[in-house]
C-alpha cells in the first residue's frame, strides 16, 4: 500500500493545459500561460490520478489512489517544458530521501528530443543526441530509486503526436517531416529498461495515444489545439486511465 504519490517530469503530468482546455482557469493564466499566475483546475493527468473529479468524469468515481490506497498524499513537482536535466537539478532535490512506500510517475524526453528536432540536426548527430538522452535517462531512474527505495515508478514512453506522419501542426513546419526514428528508439530504451528492475512498471503512453494526433479530426485528438504537443482535457484523463490500469495490473500480481 502506497502512502505517498509522487509525479516528475514534464507537462504531460501537469495541470495548466488540460485545464485551459476545459475553460477551468484564470484569466491571467489563459492570458500568459503560467500557472502560478492565478487559479488552475487540478485537470492533469497526475491530479487525477490521485483525485478523479468526479463531476467532469462520473464514470470512474473512485477509481483514483486516493479510494485504493486511504490517505496517499500527492506531490506534483513536474514542470511545463522540463528536461531530464531540470528533474535532476530542481524536481529530485525537492524530495526528501526516504523508505516511504511511494508511487511515482515520470514523464520525461519529449522536451530533451523536440529541442534537438528545433536546431535540425544532421541524422547522425541526431542518432547521437538520442543515445546522450537514452544514457541521461538511466541515470535519472536509477538517482529515483536512490531517493525512494520502497516504490513502484511508471516508465511513460514518450508520446507521437503526429501520428507516425513526422508532421504536427504549428509545430517546426519549417523543418519538414520531423524524424520518428530517435524516438522510437528511446521508446524502446524505456521499454527496455523497465525489465532491469522490478521496481520499474511500464506505462505506454506512445501506443495508447497512437491515432489521437494530428492524423485525425481535431474533436478526436488527445491534445491541446493551441499547443498539440501538450494534452488537452481528454488526454490527460486517458493518461491517468492508462497509469491506473498499471497500477491495477501491478496490485494484482502482488496479491
Amino acid at each position: 500500500m502506497y502512502s505517498h504519490y509522487l509525479a516528475l517530469g514534464d507537462s504531460l503530468s501537469i495541470d495548466m493545459y488540460p485545464a485551459l482546455d476545459a475553460g477551468e482557469t484564470d484569466v491571467a493564466v489563459a492570458l500568459e500561460r503560467v500557472p502560478d499566475a492565478g487559479q488552475v483546475a487540478p485537470l492533469g493527468a497526475a491530479s487525477l490520478l490521485h483525485r478523479n473529479d468526479d463531476a467532469r468524469w462520473p464514470d470512474h468515481t473512485g477509481s483514483d489512489l486516493a479510494t485504493r490506497y486511504p490517505g496517499i498524499e500527492l506531490t506534483n513537482l513536474a514542470a511545463d517544458g522540463a528536461t531530464i536535466g531540470d528533474v535532476f537539478g530542481d524536481q529530485l532535490p525537492r524530495v526528501v530521501e526516504s523508505d516511504v512506500p511511494t508511487l511515482v510517475t515520470l514523464t520525461i524526453g519529449s522536451e530533451d528530443l523536440f529541442s534537438a528536432y528545433r536546431n535540425q540536426p544532421s541524422g547522425r548527430l541526431l542518432k547521437r543526441i538520442a543515445r546522450d538522452i537514452a544514457d541521461a535517462y538511466d541515470a535519472l531512474v536509477a538517482r529515483v530509486l536512490d531517493v525512494r527505495p520502497v516504490s513502484l515508478v511508471l516508465l511513460t514512453t514518450m508520446c507521437d503526436p503526429s501520428d507516425r506522419t513526422g508532421r504536427v501542426p504549428g509545430v517546426l513546419e519549417d523543418a519538414g517531416r520531423l524524424p520518428l526514428a530517435p524516438l522510437d528508439a528511446l521508446n524502446q530504451h524505456i521499454r527496455a529498461r523497465v525489465a532491469s528492475d522490478a521496481r520499474f512498471a511500464l506505462a505506454d503512453a506512445y501506443l495508447r495515444f497512437l491515432g489521437h494526433g494530428s492524423s485525425v479530426p481535431e474533436s478526436d485528438r488527445w491534445y491541446w489545439r493551441r499547443s498539440p504537443l501538450e494534452p488537452n482535457a481528454q488526454g490527460a484523463h486517458e493518461l491517468r486511465r492508462l497509469w491506473m490500469d498499471v497500477v491495477e495490473a501491478q496490485d494484482a500480481r502482488d496479491a
